[in-house]
């Protein structure tokens, strides 16, 4: 039997969140969106960002970059275009698309960023399996979010305080083994895990698809 997926709940969580989300989050992820659009653009100029939101990352390309961004909300989509209309010539496409079933033909970009999205989507492998369909040989998919280790007493706190979390929309015991372990199957080799602003709390992951 086929999975159902809650998307039209999801829709209605970043519909509430779209008015104020750039007011809570714009200072505090600026370093993690910053380097995740750095390591991106070094891949290629032609980039997909999933989860593009209200578009925060997007002024970290660089101008000679060709960017689309997809989102499930056309609520926070309206902000993202936005901020590409006050001028934003990197950015080439704006839709609104399922993360699932990305409207791309294969081997399209250079890098697939993915941020802050990966632990929220219902079905991440189905995710990161469009993200490989999507990317050449030799591209990465470059993920940051909130990862967390197997073992040790950190994670033992991430893992009893995960149910509070969700509640507000954050996942704290999505593991980096769980990526891990899906490169593996894939062929992909994971180049980097890197820690973010604050102090190692969200995580940055790059994985590289073989090159043919």
């Amino acid at each position: 039997m086929a999975v159902q997926y809650d998307l039209e709940g999801q829709r209605r969580v970043y519909e509430r969140w779209a008015p104020f989300y750039d007011r809570v989050y714009h200072k505090f992820l600026s370093d993690a969106h910053r380097r995740t659009a750095e390591a991106a653009a070094a891949c290629g100029p032609e980039i997909l960002e999933i989860g593009v939101g209200t578009g925060l990352v997007l002024p970290y390309y660089p101008r000679e970059a060709r960017v689309c961004g997809v989102d499930l909300s056309i609520h926070m989509l309206a902000k993202a275009r936005e901020k590409v209309l006050a001028g934003l010539p990197q950015v080439k496409l704006i839709a609104a698309m399922d993360a699932c079933r990305l409207g791309f033909r294969d081997e399209a970009f250079d890098a697939v960023a993915v941020p802050f999205v990966i632990t929220l989507v219902p079905d991440p492998e189905g995710a990161l399996d469009e993200c490989a369909r999507v990317l050449k040989a030799g591209g990465e998919i470059v993920i940051s979010s909130k990862l967390s280790r197997d073992t040790g007493p950190i994670a033992a706190l991430e893992h009893a305080v995960a149910p509070l979390m969700a509640k507000v929309g954050w996942s704290s015991a999505f593991k980096i083994s769980r990526v891990a372990a899906w490169a593996e199957r894939r062929g992909f080799t994971v180049e980097e895990i890197a820690p973010l602003f604050p102090a190692g709390f969200f995580k940055l992951m790059r994985l590289k698809k073989p090159a043919g």
